[in-house]
């Protein structure tokens, strides 16, 4: 049987993620700054026991057996108060847990994205989420970012020109808070500005946040979606990075309208998420023990950062740059010149036992080559800094110096 001639036009579209192929290389040899990997050393493995055992007990067959597709309500109860503490108002039957925020991405393709559509992105942003709006033949446009994170001028010349042209903007997609891969924080000025560009233009926003519980300087992380006075943005986030991404669990808060059909689209995708996985991640919310590992690993990823900045001021080749992220689990590095860490990354992780992904792929045309992604929470600080000397022995190899 020749599998090729039976598959669709659609897989055309699809292609291995850069970081699910890097994590093979996360082995004991290799020092890998490569997926966005949470430090799961200090979990409250205890009271996650005890949190299943109890769910599984006392909540017995419920815990069990087939769910909503709109998800189990006391999780939504608990999640409005949960992101009221992020000064966002929302009304749980506004929520819809996801399998991860990566569903909620692929679901808004599924349900808004014909060929051609036009989604405006971020340049560089979450390759994740490029994959996800391919699959459907997006026509992603990037726009550029500084440090204050998407330049709204930009955007608005880039929507006039599109709108000239006739092009069909179906949403702005974007993640103001600890952006990845950058790290960058979008100004509190810039995300009002955004949500006023999108009242304007009349388009919608997709807003992913997965990062901005983990901040370590003194930055205003309002979401958007606490900004938004017409219902125009539409929220994800996970729980990956807050108990772990073993439970495999997201939520999307968003207008009534975009909730129901993103629920018909679940239905067909996979019926319900888990509700064990969402009766666990219940208990864990309302006992407050989120809250407390929050508030603790803060603190180990803050330490990591520092660690980091520090490696890559001591090691890294002159002219090389690199942004300084308030918080996240990202830094991004950037070498001057004719560089390809595509190509580099080949002879990092062979000759010198350290990985990265390459910033090709979080770049909408994938036409800039010269970047790579860190991440700072996975490895341990001796790790982060012999890490950081062997990927600058690299590069500066690579460069013929």
């Amino acid at each position: 049987m020749n599998v090729k001639d039976l598959l669709s036009e659609r897989t055309n579209h699809m292609k291995a993620s850069d970081i699910r192929e890097l994590l093979k290389w996360a082995t004991a040899d290799v020092i890998s700054f490569g997926g966005g990997l949470p430090d799961l050393s200090q979990l409250p493995l205890n009271e996650y026991s005890e949190v299943a055992k109890y769910v599984v007990s006392n909540y017995g067959l419920r815990a069990l057996q087939y769910g909503k597709t709109e998800g189990v309500d006391e999780l939504k109860d608990e999640l409005a108060k949960f992101m009221a503490k992020q000064g966002i108002k929302t009304d749980a039957s506004l929520i819809l847990p996801t399998v991860g925020s990566q569903e909620a991405l692929e679901l808004m393709a599924r349900v808004f994205i014909d060929p051609g559509d036009v989604i405006l992105t971020e340049k560089p942003t979450y390759l994740a989420a490029l994959q996800a709006f391919r699959v459907y033949r997006a026509r992603i446009i990037g726009v550029d970012m500084d440090n204050d994170g998407l330049i709204i001028d930009k955007l608005e010349d880039t929507i006039k020109r599109l709108k000239s042209d006739g092009a069909k903007i179906k949403f702005i997609y974007t993640i103001p808070i600890c952006q990845n891969p950058t790290g960058v924080m979008m100004s509190l000025d810039r995300r009002k500005a955004l949500l006023e560009l999108a009242s304007k233009y009349d388009l919608m926003v997709l807003e992913d946040n997965p990062y901005s519980y983990f901040t370590f300087d003194p930055v205003d992380t309002t979401p958007l979606k606490a900004l938004d006075k017409e219902d125009r943005v539409v929220y994800t986030s996970t729980f990956s990075k807050i108990i772990a991404p073993g439970i495999r669990l997201g939520w999307v808060a968003a207008n009534q309208d975009v909730v129901n059909w993103l629920s018909i689209a679940k239905q067909a995708m996979n019926l319900h998420t888990p509700t064990l996985s969402q009766y666990i991640a219940y208990e864990l919310l309302r006992r407050g023990i989120v809250d407390r590992y929050i508030s603790k690993i803060k603190e180990t990823y803050k330490v990591k950062r520092d660690a980091m900045l520090d490696a890559l001021s001591k090691y890294m080749p002159r002219g090389v740059s690199w942004t300084k992220p308030s918080g996240g689990m990202f830094i991004w590095v950037t070498i001057p010149g004719n560089v390809k860490t595509e190509d580099m990354l080949n002879l990092a992780i062979r000759k010198y036992k350290v990985a990265y992904v390459p910033g090709k792929s979080f770049y909408p045309d994938e036409d800039v080559h010269n970047d790579m992604r860190l991440n700072f929470t996975y490895p341990s600080v001796d790790q982060i800094y012999d890490g950081v000397r062997r990927l600058a022995l690299a590069i500066e190899e690579y460069r013929g110096g």
